[in-house]
């Protein structure tokens, strides 16, 4: 049987175990053991756990980043009702399992510092999300699609906030459902946004 190159095998590894046990418990030994290989091989590909997470974001979850980009650059091809509702579903599954990862930080607060000024010397962070939605509402202000008088950075938060919501709720809940559906939460939710600021 042929092996999975290095990199992905401790990608695949680090998404499973920080899912699993969550990112202050999954250490980069932890990992490489997982992935079958050495710590040292580890960080041929990788600086830190802070940036090997960044991957586990960007390879391994629903691709909510590229979404916001891409519509900021062409919002028009579909209707805003359309684009938010795509966006409140991306969303949503995103922080799904980006929560179980990040919760175990909090429990830790020198670690969860460490954490955030890596994030910070790489340039992203939590609130990248928010900083994209709104830059994908000014574009839709801009082509009339969305009221002038709108406060786009409170849609966004509004939005996303909801989607993350979502996801610490139930996640605590008995038998760990959401009441609906994700599709009629993503559309329910981009209508009454809308409802506010077209």
């Amino acid at each position: 049987m042929h092996q999975k190159p290095a990199r992905v095998r401790i990608v695949d590894a680090a998404h499973e175990l920080m899912l699993s046990i969550g990112l202050a418990r999954a250490t980069t030994k932890e990992i490489a053991k997982a992935a079958d290989c050495s710590e040292a091989a580890l960080y041929k590909y990788f600086a830190n756990k802070e940036e090997l997470f960044v991957t586990v974001l960007s390879e391994r979850l629903p691709k909510l980043g590229p979404l916001l980009s891409e519509l900021s650059k062409e919002p028009g091809a579909k209707s805003v009702e359309e684009n938010l509702t795509e966006i409140a579903r991306e969303a949503a599954l995103f922080y799904e399992q980006t929560f179980p990862m990040a919760a175990s930080l909090y429990a830790e607060p020198q670690l969860k510092r460490r954490h955030e000024e890596a994030l910070r010397e790489m340039g992203t962070g939590p609130h990248r999300p928010i900083q994209g939605l709104d830059a994908y509402l000014r574009s839709e202000q801009d082509a009339g699609r969305v009221s002038r008088d709108a406060d786009t950075y409170a849609a966004a938060s509004l939005l996303l906030g909801a989607c993350a919501q979502r996801a610490f709720a139930y996640d605590m809940a008995p038998d760990r459902k959401p009441p609906q559906p994700l599709d009629e939460f993503a559309a329910g939710l981009a209508r009454t946004l809308l409802t506010g600021i077209a």
